[in-house]
């Protein structure tokens, strides 16, 4: 049963029991701001009319921050901001809070058409049906909010790698173990003929993280056409996030490789610093500058490193989520990860890199794992 049908069932035993006309869920909305008419019984119209109640005004907006059960015996008497209730005809009122683990989800109220004095019994049963009903809705959400979050995320993360001549790739993504969050890459190739790489990681988990997340993929596209300086597009990138989303913040790694796969420039802001692999080499970590997050202002102009690879040569581009573990500081993951990380096929490189630093436990944030490798038969410029 999903969300919808548990309220339809809900709302009218609840109707049905206590021998009310209509029956009513409003669920609170993201920003903390409205109830929103999500189900209803009797008075269908205010989930058609999407009907909004601001926290604090009116029936519902007293019961959702009074957090208790108020009766009305005579709505037009009371001051009832929904015009809805009056054009039912509805005479009296009865409302609790939907309340979970402390955390406000909503109101439920009933009301009747004729005049009605609710009392200790009908609020103790109203009550007892709002209970269990709070902890189901704040589950059914969750849950919908991970299905849906993880639906925008697949849609957003390649389904394949761009065949690229010169390159091989190879990229792994897994959710986290709790909810899904903002981590994900890109590769695309531009109209110089360059190869744009993306790997980035958005503040905070769940739905919001994924949508900003989906926002910032498109605004750095775009930029991207627009100039080909990495350190230029990331610039661009925290201007539109700091205008548009200024309660968000990421890292975001843009790389930009020549055409012949002979060079790569990076500019950072904030991220994990990728892992170069030579041939008969230990891989080592870029000594690529990093700027500020997006999401803060800029205090010094961004920078963009130049780095040469040879034919063989790999790069490794991850989120923290492979190399963050509780007890552990990030250089020893860092460091775990460079003794996985080897001037091999990437999809070999890929599959010792999970084993190594993931191995048979889920990792408590998102991973996201990108490799490239410039082709051995690669002829140098």
């Amino acid at each position: 049963m999903d969300i919808d049908e548990f309220l339809d069932v809900l709302l009218e035993r609840v109707r049905q029991a206590l021998g009310a006309d209509t029956a009513v869920v409003l669920l609170l909305d993201r920003q903390k701001r409205f109830l929103v008419a999500a189900a209803a019984k009797g008075i269908e119209e205010e989930v058609v009319q999407a009907a909004h109640v601001p926290l604090g005004y009116g029936f519902a907006g007293r019961v959702a921050v009074e957090r208790r059960p108020i009766v009305i015996s005579d709505v037009r008497k009371a001051n009832v901001f929904n015009p809805l209730l009056m054009q039912r005809g509805l005479h009296s009122l009865l409302g609790v809070p939907l309340i979970s683990e402390g955390t406000l989800v909503g109101v439920m109220h009933v009301g009747t058409v004729t005049p009605r004095r609710f009392g200790a019994e009908d609020v103790e049963l109203l009550q007892h049906a709002a209970t269990p009903a709070a902890m189901a809705v704040q589950l059914m959400l969750g849950r919908a909010e991970r299905a849906g979050a993880m639906e925008l995320q697949r849609s957003l993360v390649p389904a394949a790698l761009p065949e690229i001549p010169g390159m091989e790739l190879s990229a792994r993504y897994r959710p986290g173990k709790e909810t899904v969050g903002g981590d994900w890459y890109d590769v695309f190739t531009l109209p110089s003929g360059e190869i744009g790489v993306v790997m980035g990681d958005v503040a905070g988990h769940g739905l919001p993280s994924a949508v900003v997340m989906g926002r910032m993929r498109s605004a750095l596209r775009a930029y991207a056409l627009e100039t080909t300086d990495p350190a230029e597009v990331l610039l661009k990138l925290n201007r539109k996030m700091l205008h548009f989303e200024p309660d968000a913040t990421a890292t975001v790694l843009y790389a930009v490789f020549d055409p012949g796969i002979e060079r790569v420039r990076i500019s950072s802001a904030g991220h994990c610093p990728p892992l170069l692999a030579e041939p008969g080499a230990p891989a080592r970590c870029l000594a690529a500058e990093t700027d500020v997050l997006i999401g803060l202002e800029e205090i010094n102009p961004r920078r963009t490193t130049t780095i040469d690879l040879p034919p063989g040569a790999l790069l490794c581009f991850y989120t923290d989520g492979l190399v963050e573990r509780r007890g552990e500081s990030l250089d020893e993951g860092i460091a775990r990860l460079r003794k996985a990380v080897y001037a091999g096929p990437p999809e070999q490189v890929g599959a010792a890199v999970m084993a190594a630093l993931i191995g048979r436990d889920l990792a408590e944030d998102d991973v996201a794992v990108l490799l490239l490798r410039r082709s051995e038969t690669a002829e140098t410029g």
